[in-house]
Parts: structure tokens; C-alpha cells; sequence
């Protein structure tokens, strides 16, 4: 991998989102290369065609409302560029990803991570300097 660097959303990036409050133990469903799970409270997020879901605690902490159903990331991430092929495990499962892929975490610790192609993770955010 190569080094963290810092990055916040686009400005004119947002997401749609619903919260899972179904009477439901939650599901599992494949995606990113694994099994996914999730809860009750979850959120199920729709960005730009891409459809999965968040932890509910997660999506709380990093996310804003900015109107009815569109939520913008609102806190900074910290992101590499996988210089191999590898995977990350999730709150959800685990996310398989290629070299030149982002690896891409919520927090500055390297944890509650995720990964994006580069493609997709330059369209949604942006260097924080």
C-alpha cells in the first residue's frame, strides 16, 4: 500500500438513503466479491447506482441529511491506493478489491474501512488540504 492521505466529499456529492426499519432480523446479500450483512436500522444507500447498505452508527456519524432522502459524507476520510490486489473487511463483511484501487477508512486509524475502484472514488472525493 501506499501512504494515507486525507480527503472530504465533493461538495455537490450526495447519497440516497432510507433506513432499514422493517420487522426483519436483517439479510445477506453478495456484493464487492462476499457475503454482506446487515442489521434492522441499517441504512440501504444508493450512490449514484451503486446499492448497498451502511451501519446504522456509521451512517450517523458520517453522514448529513440535505434534504428528504439525499445525505452528504460530512466527515474527512483517509484513503491509499492498493498497490496490490487484496481485501478489507467491513461492518458489513468483506470488500475485495484490485491494485489501483482505493482502500478507503473512516477514521484516521485505519479502521471501519471500505474499497472503491479509483474511478469511482475520484468522482465522489476530493484531497482535504
Amino acid at each position: 500500500m501506499s501512504e494515507f492521505r486525507r480527503y472530504r466529499s465533493r461538495p455537490d456529492y450526495y447519497v440516497v438513503a432510507v433506513p432499514l426499519r422493517l420487522d426483519t432480523e436483517g439479510f445477506s446479500y453478495r456484493k464487492w466479491g462476499g457475503e454482506q450483512k446487515c442489521k434492522p436500522g441499517d441504512w440501504l444507500v444508493d450512490d449514484d447506482g451503486d446499492i448497498h447498505t451502511v451501519d446504522a452508527d456509521v451512517f450517523a456519524a458520517t453522514y448529513r441529511q440535505v434534504h428528504r432522502g439525499a445525505y452528504v459524507k460530512s466527515t474527512p476520510v483517509w484513503a491509499e491506493v492498493a498497490s496490490e490486489a487484496g481485501s478489507v473487511t467491513t461492518k458489513e463483511g468483506r470488500t475485495h478489491y484490485n491494485k489501483g484501487d482505493f482502500v478507503v477508512f473512516n477514521n484516521e486509524d485505519g479502521t471501519d474501512g471500505y474499497a472503491m475502484t479509483a474511478e469511482r472514488f475520484e468522482t465522489h472525493y476530493e484531497p482535504d488540504e
